[in-house]
């Protein structure tokens, strides 16, 4: 064997033994991925598995709390409500008792502002057909 062919074949038995050695390394590295990608992708499953577990009862807890928020809403409304009615009759009350303490008072207001409300009427029509 001349030392070229021999040269040739030890070149050729260290590179398929850097071939083997690449080709081992790739392999490795693929399994090595797989592991992690299996190992995010179970991780991924689990927390869309805690998400599925837990959207109810969140969906639970946040309509308990809008038909709280509901309720307060309408009893405040019904209060307000309530204290504009009493108000309006403590008005209306003492609306009557000044008319019947002072009758020539009311009516000369009464008729003033009856004055005031038709001036007002007058003046709102003649700018309006003045626009016109």
């Amino acid at each position: 064997m001349n030392t070229t062919t021999s040269l040739t074949q030890s070149a050729s038995e260290t590179a398929d033994q850097v071939a083997a050695k690449l080709a081992a390394k790739a392999h490795g590295a693929v399994d090595a991925t797989r592991r992690g990608t299996n190992g995010a992708l179970d991780s991924i499953d689990a927390g869309v598995d805690h998400m599925r577990d837990a959207a109810p009862s969140a969906f639970s807890r946040a309509a308990a709390q809008m038909e709280a928020l509901t309720r307060r809403g309408v009893d405040r409304a019904r209060d307000a409500s309530n204290q504009v009615r009493d108000q309006a009759h403590r008005a209306g009350d003492r609306a009557v008792g000044y008319i019947q303490h002072e009758p020539v008072k009311s009516v000369l207001i009464a008729v003033a502002a009856g004055a005031a409300v038709a001036m007002l009427a007058g003046w709102f029509a003649r700018s309006r057909a003045g626009r016109l």
